[in-house]
């Protein structure tokens, strides 16, 4: 992906998460401002049922006002034109708070003008369903006689509590952006990173293959020289050269083909292909290097598919020259090609010395080489696998290995018919 696509992408969600961010506050906000309207109204009903029940059985008329005051957010004043008792007040301010559904503590103080004394006050715990006499000391309202007064001291909390689906959604938007900006962080800096591995790669080949075609060309020339088809030993230490020089040129030519196809997506010349013939050449092949090399190939028919044939034939060569790398004693190869379920599976059974359950997940990754011994002995750089992978993504076949119960791996190809 271009570096300025990729950019909008990066500035266009994160815009859009910290939008969501913010409607989800002013959303939070105004359901906390719902509440806290709908809690005063419930609380107003409830007072005015109060005053009703507090002047039945008395001579004295309701008054024609409102007698409900809000004073403040969690202050009420109550004017009451006649005497009554404290017991039975409480009594009734339970009694209609509870089916109002107002379950939140509250504490209440009768006044009475004439006296300049406030008369009565406690405070009431619903929870616990305890009350208790404390020095309450409510403000006094000089334009009243006989009234009474309520203050809910944890309405805010209250409230705050009755809206805690909001807040942890809230909470679980901030949670995403975090994990978002911090994700896009770990996305720079790996593609940064990346493109620095990868300039580095480019820069060191080409720095080692002007050289590297020097020795090639000069040990080439140096081999047709009589004087060194006389000697045996010089003829034999000029071909090692020819032939270590080969092999870096061939490691050299693999790194840059891994590298060019990370930039950008190799070019693949589908047509249709048999599979068993092509098997058959680089089992050949192989054998020309290893002569004591066992593969057995089982198949009921030769089957052919889409692909490209010389990137086909690299995955076979790679995946044979792994099996025997990694192998103790004489190898032993078994190809098995099947049909089922409208897809083409190819197993690659070795009797190598097999990778830990631990690392197997990881062979298919770049510049992987698994810890041991022989890993260290063996020439490589860890790309074998990782090109077999990347040619099968681009094909759209999955590829997965497991451990053999007795010994080596099976490398499994499932090509979609």
């Amino acid at each position: 992906m271009k570096t300025k696509n990729l950019n909008i992408i990066i500035v266009l969600g994160l815009v859009a998460t910290i939008g969501i961010l913010i409607a989800q506050l002013l959303w939070t906000k105004e359901a906390f401002n719902l509440e806290e309207k709908k809690f005063s109204q419930k609380v107003h009903i409830a007072l005015l049922e109060v005053v009703k029940k507090l002047y039945q059985g008395t001579t004295s008329e309701l008054p024609s006002h409102n007698p409900v005051n809000k004073m403040a957010t969690d202050y009420y004043v109550i004017n009451v034109e006649n005497d009554f008792q404290p017991d039975i007040l409480e009594f009734y301010l339970k009694e209609e708070f509870a089916k109002s559904n107002i379950n939140t503590d509250f504490e209440f103080a009768m006044y009475n003008c004439q006296s300049d004394e406030m008369v009565y006050g406690k405070y009431v715990d619903i929870l616990d369903n305890k009350t208790s006499k404390n020095n309450i000391d409510f403000p006094k309202h000089e334009n009243l006689v006989y009234y009474f007064a309520i203050r809910f001291p944890n309405e805010t909390s209250y409230l705050l509590s009755s809206l805690r689906f909001w807040f942890i959604l809230s909470f679980a938007l901030i949670i995403i952006l975090l994990v978002y900006v911090y994700s896009i962080y770990t996305i720079i800096q790996q593609k940064k990173y990346s493109e620095l591995q990868r300039d580095f790669i480019n820069n060191m080949t080409h720095e080692f293959k002007t050289p590297l075609s020097s020795i090639l060309l000069a040990s080439s020339f140096l081999n047709k020289q009589e004087v060194i088809k006389k000697d045996d030993k010089l003829e034999k230490y000029t071909e090692i050269i020819i032939n270590q020089s080969k092999k870096l040129n061939s490691h050299i030519e693999q790194i840059l083909n891994i590298a060019k196809s990370d930039s950008a997506p190799m070019q693949m010349d589908k047509k249709e292909i048999f599979i068993l013939p092509i098997i058959k050449d680089v089992i050949e092949n192989m054998r020309l290097k290893h002569e004591s090399l066992e593969v057995n190939i089982n198949a009921d028919k030769d089957f052919s598919i889409d692909a490209d044939a010389f990137h086909f034939t690299n995955i076979i060569y790679n995946l044979l020259d792994n099996s025997i790398k990694y192998c103790d004693g004489n190898p032993k190869i078994n190809i098995t090609i099947t049909e089922e379920n409208k897809k083409l599976k190819l197993d690659f059974s070795d009797n190598g010395i097999g990778v830990s359950n631990k690392n197997i997940n990881f062979i298919f990754d770049k510049f992987y080489r698994i810890p041991g011994i022989k890993s260290n002995e063996t020439n490589g750089f860890g790309l074998g696998l990782y090109y077999v992978k990347k040619i099968c993504t681009q094909h759209n076949w999955k590829i997965f290995a497991t451990n053999n119960k007795e010994k080596g791996i099976t490398i499994t190809i499932e090509i979609p018919k």
